[in-house]
């Protein structure tokens, strides 16, 4: 942004991740004639944006979900793990009760489906960049569906006993299963991020899992989330 002219808003910086060439490119060119908005890379597949995300820290990543060799939601994970200043905004096809979980659970802001116009997408982009989540209409009356539904049953000490994970562990798992990155997790809990990245790498070990979003799918099974 030009600091000379004080008066001119902050250019938000975008990536975005799309398989398909031709919605990708389609997305770039109508973002660029924003003058507010500015897209700095584009990934082919979810690695691509975590790589791109690491390179530029952009503002925002346009994130589909299904995509090869890293898919939406596991780069969603990855993004909001390490860059608490980078905001996902969700654009898909898919608007089924598991993928919108899924991505919030990853630590998404913003979910959009592809018949969204650039309008919307526009306003989108905004609103998360500065904060505030948005959801496609029907997504968002999908969430309150859920919140209106019968609360996952606790889990109970027997089942925590039998998957061996300590309290702290537990209360890590949960954080985890809310979007929260190691850092907000230390703050949260009053730990040390090397404390918090030790509970992970026991629990990860518990549960028999590699990474966030397959211990985020474990605490959804546990009713944590």
């Amino acid at each position: 942004m030009d600091s000379a002219n004080d008066g001119a808003a902050a250019v938000i910086t975008v990536v975005v991740a799309d398989d398909q060439t031709i919605v990708r490119e389609g997305l770039t060119t109508v973002l660029s004639l924003l003058p507010d908005i500015e897209v700095v890379g584009e990934a082919r597949d979810g690695a691509e944006a975590v790589e791109l995300v690491h390179r530029f820290a952009p503002d925002v990543v346009l994130m589909d979900l299904r995509m090869p060799v890293l898919d939406g939601v596991a780069a969603t994970a990855a993004i909001t793990a390490e860059h608490s200043g980078t905001a996902v905004l969700v654009l898909t096809t898919y608007a089924d009760d598991e993928s919108i979980a899924g991505a919030l659970r990853a630590g998404a802001r913003g979910y959009l489906t592809k018949d969204a116009g650039r309008r919307e997408i526009a306003t989108a982009i905004r609103a998360v960049a500065g904060g505030q989540a948005t959801f496609a209409a029907e997504v968002g009356q999908r969430l309150v569906a859920s919140l209106s539904a019968p609360a996952a049953e606790p889990v109970t000490s027997a089942a925590v006993a039998e998957l061996g994970l300590s309290a702290r562990e537990l209360d890590v798992l949960t954080l985890i299963a809310q979007g929260h990155n190691n850092s907000e997790i230390a703050k949260e809990l009053f730990i040390g991020v090397s404390t918090v990245k030790s509970h992970i790498n026991s629990l990860f070990a518990k549960l028999h899992v590699r990474d966030r979003p397959q211990a985020i799918a474990q605490a959804h099974r546990l009713g944590l989330s």
